[in-house]
């Protein structure tokens, strides 16, 4: 039982720690912070709520979502999971 118990902390512990880098990729086009306009087309990322974050790397994963740079940005969001998403809207969000 304790090594069931030591496992799944463990498991934890990784996925906070992937959920904690899903900004990284993002970040070379969107500033450190989500303050940039990526490649001259984007919104500054840091002046949108949570939610409207969140929303938006759904809207890309499905296609749903995006203007000029859709494309890219599905290759981008296609391997997030809705963890990945939400750290990313709690790291830069309003």
């Amino acid at each position: 039982m304790k090594k069931v118990i030591i496992a799944g902390l463990m498991l934890a512990v990784t996925a906070s720690v992937a959920s904690a880098d899903a900004y990284t990729k993002c970040a070379g086009c969107h500033g450190a912070s989500g303050e940039k306009v990526a490649l001259g087309k984007s919104k500054v990322i840091s002046d949108m709520s949570k939610a409207d974050i969140v929303a938006a790397l759904k809207g890309y994963k499905d296609g749903t979502y995006g203007g000029p740079m859709k494309g890219l940005m599905k290759g981008q969001v296609a391997s997030m999971s809705d963890a990945d998403m939400q750290a990313v809207a709690d790291k830069i969000g309003k």
